[in-house]
């Protein structure tokens, strides 16, 4: 479950607790939506610090470029200026 259904679990338990007057027989919605908020929130503060873990920053690696160098004096590859 992602951050979005942590927010809305949270919102439904809040609606479910403070925003309604059902009554339902053998159900606490009231004790419903607090559950909900506290699975909710849970959600969101495991989620927070799984994502904390994954953004630590390691720096790339240094790598030292070596430049090739091709000494063609004759053109033909050999480079000692021979022909051999």
């Amino acid at each position: 479950m992602g951050l979005g259904g942590c927010i809305i679990l949270i919102a439904a338990g809040a609606i479910l607790t403070f925003a309604t007057d059902w009554h339902m027989k053998g159900v606490d919605l009231d004790l419903v939506g607090l559950i909900l908020m506290a699975v909710g929130l849970i959600g969101v503060t495991t989620f927070t610090s799984i994502a904390r873990r994954r953004r630590i920053v390691v720096p790339p690696p240094t790598t030292v470029v070596e430049e090739e160098r091709h000494h063609h004096r004759d053109g033909y590859g050999h480079g000692d200026g021979y022909g051999v």
